[in-house]
């Protein structure tokens, strides 16, 4: 699959897989990377030291090319922008903010800088502080998420600039990456699909609600405090819907939602913890490694684009 991400980064496929905190650490990374795809740490709100370890671990486990994930309202976020520029990261990306403060650090360093974006105005002011491309992320995705849909925002954002745009959310198979090159997309990238790799760290609870999802069996959590979340249905968002309806003051949203992503990806709480997941979920049927996930939706991609040939 040649397309100017694959070029720009050296990859055997344009598939990025998604930075999800507390679940794409080096296990998960090295595994997409060394099946040809973009491997993408998540450094979240961890500790600058576990950072450096997990990025020694992917480093000690592929030599292909990997990312790493920098939320830029995190406390340490202004370390994990040294701490990239230190252990030789050759491609960033960003959410949560404007890394514009970074980019001069990083284009020094020689990173490859692919900032989250939600809208048009975003991806063209980006495009213009010297970004190299950018993900554009629908609201169908897991976590965080935006209003536009996939299908709405990507077509836009490639009208609207130069540079790459990797689409994001709602894509899980070789059906979705080929409507992603079909509105313009030079790659894609996916988060929920690789929850059920057998590389994914998260508990088995967690993977087998994924595996055993409908198509309604997400909910967008959060909308009130402006930080909307997309996650699976439990007790948990339950919960959540209850402190919407009270109009409760938004600390409380605070205070429910701490601990709660460890919860669900570490201790395997399918019921008060947070489980995201994108709304493709009920498409993911098996557990899988992630070369064979890989495999698995190239091919297929590659006979649906065939097969649009022959329709025209």
């Amino acid at each position: 699959m040649k397309s100017r991400v694959s070029k720009m980064l050296d990859l055997k496929y344009p598939i990025f897989q998604g930075a999800m905190a507390w679940i794409s650490e080096a296990s998960l990374v090295a595994a997409v990377s060394e099946a040809g795809g973009l491997g993408i740490l998540a450094a979240g709100s961890a500790p600058t030291d576990h950072i450096r370890k997990e990025i020694r671990k992917i480093k000690a486990s592929t030599d292909k090319p990997f990312g790493v994930n920098i939320m830029l309202i995190s406390e340490n976020a202004e370390e994990i922008a040294d701490l990239v520029c230190e252990e030789g990261v050759k491609v960033v990306t960003t959410g949560a903010g404007l890394p514009g403060k970074y980019m001069e650090r990083w284009k020094e360093n020689n990173i490859i800088v692919i900032p989250v974006v939600a809208s048009v105005a975003m991806a063209k002011r980006l495009e213009r502080s010297g970004a190299d491309a950018v993900i554009a992320e629908g609201t169908e995705a897991g976590g965080h998420i935006g209003e536009l849909t996939t299908m709405a925002l990507v077509p836009q954002i490639v009208d609207a600039v130069s540079i790459p745009v990797i689409a994001a959310g709602g894509i899980a198979d070789g059906r979705g990456i080929a409507a992603a090159f079909m509105l313009g997309a030079d790659a894609v990238q996916m988060g929920t699909r690789f929850l059920s790799a057998h590389e994914c760290i998260i508990h088995d609870n967690y993977k087998q609600k994924i595996i055993n999802a409908k198509d309604i069996d997400t909910v967008v959590s959060g909308r009130r405090t402006g930080h909307p979340v997309r996650v699976l249905k439990n007790r948990l968002t339950k919960q959540f819907q209850d402190l919407d309806t009270s109009l409760a003051p938004l600390e409380e949203y605070e205070k429910l939602g701490q601990g709660a992503l460890a919860k669900g990806v570490i201790e395997g709480d399918t019921a008060y913890g947070s489980l995201m997941a994108g709304q493709i979920a009920a498409l993911v049927k098996k557990e899988q490694s992630c070369q064979d996930i890989i495999t698995e939706i190239y091919e297929e991609a590659k006979q649906i684009l065939s097969k649009a040939n022959e329709i025209l």
